[in-house]
């Protein structure tokens, strides 16, 4: 059976022994099934054999199978030594190899009378054809040929694995080992109706060929059918997250209760088709008595706010309370003060709890939270985590979620009152990533603006140019307008390939001085939350014309009046961090501009990739952008938990078998939710053993 076999240790196996064995464990590869899936980095093909007679003219890449007939060590002083051999295949020509690196070293690894293959580039020198540095094997070893007249795969490197002897030759031949006594005992996890509904080369036939492929078209359909195989279990691991949520009780919410109504009559706006759209969605989840675990996502200000607040609201008249979490103290203030200006004229609490909240003030805050008085709990994610006591929790907001991993979400998915979940993210989320990463997820999107928001100019501009970002500025200030300016770095950093970069403190000194006749505030990471938020409320109350920053403005912060965002050293920032930090401006009626200060001398690719950022304001052809750039796993900054860590798939190129996985994954949990039928036991096994985290069983679900 496939599980017992994949799950074997890898030391007894021919060429590995205890003390390799130790080597590869520490790079996570202790069983057979690690081993088989250490895929190649990348291929040599070496089927390209040609007798020396029929060369006619220069070749980039052959192999050549002949038998040396002369070998000469040239000593030279001062210019340095060469090794040179002359080989023969038996077509009547020969064919000269020369290595002038390590020429004494190479020398003592060649015999005349020996036959080898030869592979790299044939030049013609001095009248004769000949190959420098050429790669080779010896081809009268006992055993089998797997290293000439085929593809083969060049392995990871490691500084451990070629100390221990590890290199690409020996990985070869201990994985052709393996499957010589072991192979014909794999089974295919994969159901063989799926494979032959997407055309799928088998299990075992793939896991072989990515290793030994005998032709390209080979290693194409073995590398199409492992990508799937991957991409499809991280689908039903996220199908199967799905199903146990939904099938969790959640308390019924009232969709148009007397709070909700007084609130929707007082608004000083009128809801776009979107906000409807996505409030209709959240009143459907929610009036069943089956618990909500829905996405909300939308550009930045396309009003997620409003339409939270609006479910919030449901909760309470259906006398429930609700939690609304941020990743930061800075965004979990921003929502208090939010949040408190359009529920305390209802009547309504809100309590914030942060790590800076005074003790005193959290005692009070928990025993309102405990009793009920205090409808609305707004704080950084430790208001769920560390033991506070709602009287009734109904519903669970959690903003910013793209830095709330899978697995966190999970362990939100398991808290004792099973409230609904609203997660929200302004970062737009390319389809393909939301189909992974989200597949647990109902998703609704925001895709139009208020009326009145602006759209936003974006300028790129280099240093030689600052006189022109001096002179907006100050055309700006002089209107009455405000200026955000953020650094990458809070300090000079002491890393050499750093010291380059503007940072923070020295920008604020720098600002304070080209601007002598405005106050300019400073805010980063590492200020007091006092000191920080004193800073911040200067500016918002229009007391400093200038806010030097990090990205703590990143998220969060809304000053109708500011209508310049400049960005220093754009080129090292992703382009959803910097669409970001463009959306902190245009929030009123003025025109806004956004700079972005770029180095190309030392980033010249920067040109071309920064050109999105000036041509669109669209968040989500920018998101697609910025995927295809930086891959998936860095698409939010920081690798975020619970991201799939694909070996082969590739998300942002993928895209037709994330689309396909996904469907299928869904059609056979609809069909065999717990995977209980014989025909799936195969896979059931698999996905238990290799997939599923911790917890996640088939049988809870079935």
């Amino acid at each position: 059976m496939s599980v017992p076999l994949l799950s074997e240790s890898i030391q007894y196996l021919k060429g590995v022994g205890p003390k390799r064995a130790d080597v590869l464990a520490a790079e996570g590869i202790r069983t057979a099934a690690d081993l088989l899936a250490l895929y190649p980095r990348r291929y040599l093909d070496r089927t390209n054999v040609v007798r020396i007679a029929d060369i006619q003219a220069p070749h980039p890449a052959a192999t050549v199978v002949g038998t040396i007939t002369r070998t000469r060590f040239h000593a030279r002083r001062g210019r340095g030594s060469r090794f040179e051999l002359t080989v023969s295949d038996g077509s009547g020509g020969f064919l000269t190899c020369v290595w002038f690196q390590r020429a004494r070293a190479i020398a003592n690894l060649f015999k005349e009378g020996e036959r080898v293959a030869f592979h790299g580039k044939i030049t013609l020198f001095s009248g004769r054809w000949s190959m420098s540095h050429p790669e080779f094997d010896r081809v009268d070893d006992a055993g089998p040929k797997l290293d000439t007249g085929r593809i083969i795969g060049l392995y990871p490197g490691h500084a451990s694995f070629d100390a221990a002897g590890l290199s690409s030759r020996l990985f070869r031949r201990i994985l052709f080992t393996w499957f010589k006594e072991k192979g014909a005992g794999l089974e295919d996890p994969l159901p063989p109706e799926l494979a032959a509904e997407f055309h799928l080369m088998d299990g075992r036939s793939a896991r072989r060929a990515i290793h030994f492929p005998k032709s390209r078209e080979e290693l194409d359909a073995a590398t199409r059918r492992l990508k799937f195989e991957e991409l499809f279990f991280f689908q039903l691991m996220m199908g199967a997250i799905r199903t146990r949520v939904q099938r969790d009780p959640g308390p019924p919410l009232t969709a148009d209760g007397p709070l909700l109504t007084r609130f929707m009559e007082q608004l000083l706006f009128t809801l776009t088709p979107g906000q409807h759209a996505a409030l209709q969605d959240i009143r459907v989840d929610t009036s069943h008595g089956v618990r909500m675990n829905r996405l909300l996502q939308g550009d930045v200000g396309s009003g997620k706010t409003v339409v939270a607040v609006a479910a919030v609201l449901m909760a309470i008249d259906s006398g429930c309370q609700a939690a609304f979490l941020a990743p930061t103290e800075i965004l979990a203030e921003q929502h208090f003060r939010t949040l408190s200006a359009w529920l305390e004229p209802l009547g309504l609490y809100v309590g914030l709890l942060t790590g800076s909240t005074p003790a005193p003030v959290r005692r009070s805050t928990l025993e309102g939270i405990a009793q009920g008085s205090i409808a609305v709990a707004v704080g950084t994610h430790a208001v769920i985590q560390e033991g506070v006591a709602f009287e009734r929790l109904g519903l669970c907001i959690v903003d910013e979620q793209h830095r709330f991993g899978v697995m966190q979400r999970a362990a939100l998915y398991s808290k004792g009152d099973r409230p609904h979940i609203l997660l929200m993210s302004a970062t737009p989320i390319p389809r393909s990533l939301a189909l992974t990463v989200y597949g647990d997820l109902d998703v609704t999107v925001i895709r139009d603006r208020p009326p009145g928001r602006q759209e936003v100019e974006t300028r790129l501009l280099w240093e030689k140019r600052r006189s022109e970002l001096h002179d907006l500025m100050r055309r700006e200030i002089a209107a009455g307008r405000q200026v955000y300016m953020v650094y990458p770095l809070v300090e000079e950093s002491e890393v050499e390939e750093l010291k380059d970069i503007k940072d923070a403190e020295s920008g604020y000194q720098e600002v304070t001085a080209a601007f002598p006749e405005v106050h300019v505030e400073l805010v980063h990471g590492r200020m007091k939350g006092a000191d920080k938020d004193a800073a911040m409320q200067r500016f918002v109350r229009g007391e400093a014309a200038i806010l030097v920053s990090t990205t703590v403005i990143e998220v969060g912060v809304d000053v109708p009046n500011a209508s310049v965002m400049v960005i220093e050293h754009a080129e090292r920032f992703g382009l959803s961090q910097l669409h970001q930090l463009r959306g902190r401006i245009g929030r009123g009626r003025h025109t806004a501009t956004c700079v972005l200060m770029c180095d190309f001398k030392r980033s010249e690719a920067s040109k071309t990739r920064l050109k999105a950022m000036v041509e669109t304001n669209d968040g989500f052809r920018i998101s697609e952008v910025d995927l295809k750039l930086r891959g998936a796993g860095d698409f939010f900054g920081t690798r975020q938990s619970g991201l799939p860590a694909f070996k082969l798939a590739d998300i942002a190129e993928d895209t037709d078998l994330v689309a396909a996985t996904r469907t299928a994954a869904r059609t056979l949990l609809t069909a065999d939710p717990g995977l209980s039928r014989p025909e799936n036991r195969v896979l059931r096994d698999y996905f238990h053993a290799f997939v599923a985290p911790e917890g996640l069983s088939m049988s809870r679900i079935g």
